[in-house]
């Protein structure tokens, strides 16, 4: 016999998440089902390695007192403020809209109206695991619909905690317990802490922090999250709701990074040991009992919910294929979900049948959405290849002088300050959805492939004087370049340049040197000169720093222009130049401190520095 039993406990755990976590992982499928997988083969209904659900849940729920405590950190008052538009409008309509629907569907399953309202609510939620995830995988959370998104995933965590706090009531006139909310204590806490929060909380942890013990300040940190969920727990509040209230509240703390980093590795633990809890609430008799209805179900609801979503999208005036990919990325069900589930069924808001059928509709829901995120992108791809291709824009009227070949982040540089002159321009792009978002700000940019002869010739380059190329592409720059000055001599080419080697590639077209600016070259040395001030060179050195520098490199790379394709040579130059550089700046640094030195009195002090000019 074991003289430690839960040794195997442990080791069944820990083992089953190292083996199937990284697996899932590696198949684009998340962590989260890597969990969920690991509570279904240890559980009860698999190897049977652990039998008391009921004990690993209530230890796992701490991993949900930890999330929501570190969602309030994130949740700053003024962050929250400056988003309330966007999360009233993204986040509130998809709450409302799904849960009403979603509600609906349960209600003719034979529900109350209270375990109705609650099931549309749960089910509404999507997975800010699986849906961030798979969005910075794909490098789509800076897309409009990336940060739509991200809009309604917040929401629907902040819409989560009140909702905790509130099923707890909803049951208890069907409770057993005498079980009651103490509002009033409950808003005496919350004054305590906010008293706490601006008198004592900041001098106290920059005590804790000045004994320089991450132990103490880690021990500090779980104090206060399992003190302040405890209180609310007594009060009748579920611990979640204190723990994020607790989070608010030190959002705006100097120390709110070292708590996050504290307790980072305990809500990971404790959160993979919450979705193993899952998996083996997760009740595969009723999937083997029923398995069409079920699968009936969950491909229903993520339709249904998929649908309100590219609703809610359209409503808002996203276009179509954002809309289409939020539906898609937030189809799922969330992990909020499992939470409210339970809390329903302690509550008797929800049967226990019921939360066992929606728990593996979830579920499953969460493991076909990988697939649904893939399928929705080659869809996506098949439609870009088989769209009807857009006409190009007409050009009727335009006489400018002034073409701009692409009007992104440096084209727009040169249309914003000719707008502000009064000087008429022709700005052209081939993306037609930076141009539907250009006109909303009532941008005149038309839509066409400047790199076409014909395009140029209807936009008036024959008479024009100017053409300033600011595409991002360095062939088609090249292309353009190439075109304009076999066709249209007239015109005078002012170039973005990528790197020395599109430099080089321009110069061979024949565009002056002095009409070709590298996008990226001009910033960086001014920024470099903020930087030497700042570690105390004086304004006038720092600033011949900078211009010696910048004409030194302009006449390096028209050096290494001539040897260009004599790697050798091009290498031989580019050290001179260096070693060069390094000696004129050497002694430019001589004579500012001779010079300096010659114009002190003798009687005077050195001074110990300059101020910034």
């Amino acid at each position: 016999m074991l003289e430690h039993p839960h040794l195997l406990q442990a080791l069944a755990f820990l083992g089953s998440s190292v083996l199937l976590v990284p697996v899932f992982q590696r198949l684009g499928l998340g962590s989260i089902l890597g969990y969920l997988a690991a509570g279904i083969l240890i559980g009860p209904q698999g190897a049977k390695l652990i039998i008391d659900v009921k004990a690993v849940q209530n230890l796992s729920e701490f991993g949900v007192v930890f999330l929501l405590f570190l969602i309030g950190l994130e949740l700053q008052p003024k962050k929250l403020l400056a988003m309330k538009r966007t999360l009233a409008g993204f986040g509130g309509l998809q709450i409302i809209t799904c849960c009403l629907a979603l509600g609906a569907l349960v209600k003719l399953l034979g529900a109350s109206w209270q375990s109705a309202m609650v099931a549309g609510f749960a089910l509404s939620l999507s997975s800010t695991a699986f849906a961030l995830q798979a969005m910075a995988e794909k490098k789509v959370l800076n897309t409009e619909f990336g940060r739509s998104s991200f809009a309604i995933l917040l929401m629907q965590d902040v819409a989560a905690i009140p909702a905790l706090a509130i099923i707890p009531t909803l049951g208890l006139a069907q409770a057993t317990s005498g079980h009651e909310v103490n509002w009033l204590g409950v808003l005496g806490i919350f004054l305590g802490l906010l008293l706490f929060n601006y008198t004592l909380m900041g001098p106290f942890l920059r005590q804790v922090a000045a004994l320089r013990s991450r132990e103490l300040f880690t021990g500090v940190t779980l104090t206060i999250v399992i003190g302040v969920a405890y209180l609310m727990e007594h009060m009748g509040i579920s611990m979640a709701l204190g723990a994020f209230l607790a989070g608010v509240l030190l959002s705006e703390s100097e120390y709110r990074h070292e708590l996050e980093a504290d307790l980072e590795p305990f809500k990971g633990l404790l959160m993979g040991l919450f979705f193993i809890s899952v998996g083996m609430s997760v009740n595969i008799t009723l999937l083997m009992k029923n398995p069409a209805f079920v699968l009936f179900a969950t491909a229903l609801y993520m339709m249904v919910k998929g649908f309100m979503l590219y609703g809610v999208g359209r409503t808002l005036k996203l276009h179509s294929t954002a809309s289409r990919n939020m539906a898609a990325y937030l189809a799922q069900g969330g992990e909020f979900a499992f939470v409210i589930f339970g809390v329903g069924q302690n509550s008797n808001v929800l049967s226990q049948e019921l939360s066992d059928t929606l728990t593996l509709i979830v579920t499953l829901s969460m493991i076909i959405s990988p697939f649904v995120i893939v399928a929705n992108a080659k869809f996506e791809s098949w439609v870009a290849t088989h769209k009807p291709k857009q006409e190009w824009d007409s050009f009727e009227g335009v006489d400018s002088e002034i073409i701009i070949a692409g009007f992104g982040r440096f084209g727009q540089i040169f249309g914003r300050i000719l707008r502000a002159q009064d000087i008429k321009f022709t700005a052209i792009d081939h993306d037609p959805e930076q141009i539907e978002l250009l006109r909303r700000f009532g941008n005149k940019v038309y839509y066409g492939d400047a790199s076409r002869h014909e395009i140029m010739e209807a936009a008036g380059a024959g008479k024009a004087k100017y053409l300033i190329i600011a595409v991002d592409d360095v062939e088609t720059s090249k292309k353009l370049a190439q075109m304009a000055k076999e066709h249209f001599k007239n015109l005078k080419i002012y170039a973005r340049a990528r790197n020395r080697a599109h430099v080089f590639d321009l110069l061979d077209i024949g565009i002056e040197m002095t009409h070709i600016r590298r996008e990226t070259f001009e910033s960086s040395l001014l920024l470099t000169r903020e930087l030497l001030l700042d570690l105390g060179f004086p304004s006038d050195r720092a600033r011949a720093v900078i211009e010696r520098f910048h004409r030194h490199d302009e006449l390096m790379m028209a050096e290494q222009y001539k040897v260009r394709h004599d790697q050798k040579l091009f290498l031989d130059t580019s050290r001179q130049g260096m070693q060069q550089l390094s000696e004129v700046l050497r002694e430019d640094q001589i004579r500012t401190y001779i010079d300096a030195k010659d114009l002190q009195k003798p009687e005077d002090p050195a001074p110990e520095s300059e101020t910034r000019a």
